[in-house]
């Protein structure tokens, strides 16, 4: 992805070193994959986090807790410019895309965090990955993600990184649109089966948000480069369900998904890519998920 020359967005907050507490101790994959399947279940992965964290049985005393100060390494601050550029170019489309549509876009805010943060939504652990708080509109990532996405998912490459951030970009969207107000009320009322279908289409109309983005940047910033689709095509997959919960229980629960099978979620991000058109993106009015 050709992203060095692109513009920065001015609405990055970087909360790297800032003493935030992190839990003592080394997580691991295994504890990783578990917390990313209990949070996939609705459980609080920070437990699971604790406990492979050297936190011993959960009737005995709490972790000691380890206040982060480091310096930013290179490799990070990189990271971390190339997170600004990607952002950028997110808030380019959106903006357009809303103009175009007769409303207006509002740039939400990354933060970028590492161990542990406070959001609007409560505290997450930056091992469970990227989210969106519509609480306060604000994206939160760990830039540690990258590295357990490129060397323990198997989903490497700069635009593979760069789709994870439209995803939770096309949740903003969906947020401004109203979109995912009207699917919380629908849930309340739905028992916990059916309201896991309303939450995957949920995920699946921002992995399409997401894909009409690269199909932007791609024909109207010419950043893309040969691979990159197929890097973003393998996150996807990577990142889909049924793959997570197998590797990380050994089984598939259907019933329990949340975000969508890794089929379910290359095959919406490939027709927001092939179309371009944010309206080919209504996972809601579909028999096909």
């Amino acid at each position: 992805m050709r992203w060095s020359d692109g513009r920065r967005s001015d609405n990055v907050e970087d909360r790297r070193g800032m003493g935030a507490p992190a839990v003592a101790g080394g997580v691991g994959l295994v504890g990783i994959l578990l917390a990313i399947a209990v949070a996939l279940l609705g459980g609080d992965p920070f437990v699971v986090l604790q406990q492979f964290s050297g936190g011993g049985s959960p009737f005995g005393p709490a972790p000691a807790q380890v206040s982060r100060q480091r310096q930013k390494a290179p490799a990070d601050d990189k990271m971390a410019d190339f997170v600004s550029v990607v952002l950028a170019d997110t808030e380019d489309t959106w903006k357009k895309e809303f103009r175009d549509n007769g409303g207006t876009y509002r740039s939400p805010t990354l933060v970028i965090f590492d161990g542990v943060v406070a959001s609007a939504c409560g505290q997450a652990a930056g091992a469970t990955g990227p989210f969106y708080c519509p609480n306060d509109e604000k994206v939160y990532i760990d830039l540690a993600f990258y590295r357990q996405l490129r060397q323990q998912m198997g989903a490497p490459g700069d635009f593979a990184q760069a789709y994870v951030i439209a995803h939770e970009i096309g949740h903003h969207v969906q947020h401004q649109l109203g979109i995912d107000q009207q699917v919380q009320k629908m849930q309340r009322r739905l028992p916990q089966a059916q309201a896991n279908q309303l939450s995957v289409r949920l995920e699946l109309q921002a992995d399409c948000f997401a894909g009409v983005w690269a199909n932007r940047t791609a024909t109207q910033r010419q950043t893309l480069e040969e691979g990159d689709i197929e890097e973003a095509i393998n996150a996807a997959g990577r990142i889909g369900d049924d793959t997570l919960q197998r590797q990380s229980t050994g089984r598939v629960r259907p019933d329990s998904f949340t975000h969508g099978s890794s089929a379910q979620r290359q095959r919406w991000f490939a027709k927001g890519l092939q179309s371009g058109d944010m309206n080919q993106c209504d996972t809601f009015n579909t028999n096909q998920v």
